[in-house]
C-alpha cells in the first residue's frame, strides 16, 4: 500500500491525511525498534488544527462525536507512521495494536463503540492487515482536555 492509496481511501471518507504534529513534551512521537514501529497518543486533532475537545456522555459530546475525534486520532497516526517510514507504505506489515483513550463522564460506558471510531478507519485504509488488538478504556480527563486519544503499534518490514 502506498501513501497515495492511503490518502484516496481518506479522501473518500472527507478526511486528509495532515502533516504530523509535534510532541508537545519530553517524548518522541514515533520509535522504531526492530520490526516494529510504536506510534505516540495521538490526540483529536482535525487536519485543520481544531482540537475536538470535552468529555463525552451527560451533557458533553455526542457519542457520534466522540467516534469523528477517534478517527482523526487514527489520521494523526497514520501521518506518525508515515513519517517514520518516510512515506514508504508499502513497509507495514499489519497494525499490532490499538491503545484507546475516551474522556469520559462519570456513567459513561460506550468507550468501545467511541474507539471504534479509531479500528473502523484503520480496516478501511489498511484492509485486512488494519485488523487489530486492542483496549478502549474511559479517563476522567485527557491532555489539552481532548476528547480522544489513541495510540498504536506497526509491524513493518525492516
Amino acid at each position: 500500500m502506498t501513501r497515495s492509496e492511503i490518502e484516496d481511501k481518506l479522501a473518500a471518507l472527507g478526511l486528509r491525511l495532515p502533516e504530523p504534529v509535534a510532541p508537545i513534551a519530553n517524548y518522541v512521537p514515533w520509535l522504531i525498534t526492530g520490526s516494529q514501529v510504536w506510534i505516540s497518543g495521538q490526540v483529536s486533532l482535525t487536519a485543520d488544527g481544531d482540537l475536538i475537545t470535552g468529555q463525552v456522555g451527560d451533557d458533553g459530546l455526542s457519542v457520534d462525536e466522540a467516534i469523528d475525534a477517534a478517527r482523526h486520532c487514527a489520521v494523526n497516526i497514520l501521518a506518525q507512521l508515515s513519517q517514520a517510514l518516510e512515506g514508504d507504505m508499502h513497509r507495514i506489515v499489519r497494525l499490532v495494536r490499538l491503545n484507546g483513550f475516551v474522556n469520559a463522564g462519570a456513567g459513561f460506558t460506550d468507550h468501545p463503540k467511541v474507539i471504534n471510531g479509531a479500528s473502523d478507519l484503520m480496516v478501511a485504509c489498511l484492509g485486512d492487515a488494519g485488523k487489530h488488538t486492542r483496549i478502549a478504556v474511559g479517563a476522567s480527563s485527557l491532555p489539552l482536555d481532548a476528547a480522544v486519544e489513541v495510540d498504536a503499534v506497526f509491524e513493518v518490514t525492516t
